[in-house]
């Protein structure tokens, strides 16, 4: 079975961003990267699909620059056998991601007959990636999957919905699955695993290589900017002689002021 991860490198969920001087990203300097966290589950998910059927191999796909490859090598290092990255410095929007994962897909020239994937990026937040992937390579997908069973080409996948309510499908493989918190717990890379990264083969493709252009693009960022500050809060003192007065001022601010009464 070929199995595909699709991974994206986020910032740290404590990094303090701020937008670049021409307003078009973050400044993304000094910035600590991680992989995205809803990936960490389809990365897991497909190393146990590995493990219960031996002849296996899962290939990690990532969009972004070269120089700040780490989440492929972690990747690797957990236990996944090669790595294709489509390499540009450019900000792509959804579209231009997932035709550029199809592309790469498409070189390493091995049928896909499962592609895993975090449900969203937890930067962009846009949650389309899985969705226009399965549709440029006409295959049925589900997302927001907590559930995941593999038996005979086909899956149970049970899905969260609003509510807490779960729905559950049978799919067949191949198919594009977008993993949630909750349907496993991923592994650590181990020493041994780290050091064995370094030697697994990394593709390394252009945006030409993948057929995609600046023609693709249906979005274009621009002016980023950060909220405003919120104003201080204020505090109040009471004393025994005083509180009746208080609670009439700070009803009066909530009503007035904050209006949420």
């Amino acid at each position: 079975m070929n199995i595909f991860v699709c991974v994206k490198q986020v910032p740290d969920t404590e990094t303090k961003v701020s937008p670049n001087s021409e307003g078009s990203f973050i400044e993304t300097n000094n910035i600590k990267w991680i992989m995205n966290p809803y990936d960490e589950f389809a990365v897991e998910q497909a190393l146990q699909v590995k493990q219960n059927i031996s002849d296996s191999t899962v290939t990690v796909v990532r969009v972004g620059q070269l120089q700040t490859s780490e989440v492929l090598r972690t990747a690797l290092a957990m236990g996944a056998d090669d790595a294709v990255l489509v390499e540009t410095k450019e900000i792509l929007d959804s579209y231009m991601t997932a035709k550029a994962i199809k592309g790469a897909i498409d070189k390493t020239e091995k049928k896909p007959d499962l592609i895993l994937m975090g449900k969203q990026a937890i930067d962009s937040d846009c949650l389309q990636v899985p969705q226009l992937l399965a549709e440029l390579m006409d295959l049925p997908s589900v997302s927001v999957i907590v559930g995941f069973e593999l038996s005979n080409d086909q899956l149970l996948l049970k899905r969260e919905i609003d509510g807490g309510s779960l729905e559950v499908y049978n799919v067949d493989v191949p198919c594009v699955i977008a993993c949630n918190k909750g349907l496993n717990t991923p592994r650590y890379a181990s020493l041994p695993g780290i050091m064995k990264a370094k030697k697994k083969p990394l593709l390394t493709l252009s945006l030409e290589d993948v057929q995609v252009s600046e023609s693709d693009r249906k979005i274009k960022y621009s002016n980023f900017h950060l909220p405003p500050e919120k104003p201080p809060g204020k505090t109040f003192e009471t004393t025994d002689d005083n509180q009746l007065e208080v609670v009439k001022e700070v009803v009066q601010l909530l009503r007035d002021e904050a209006k949420v009464i």
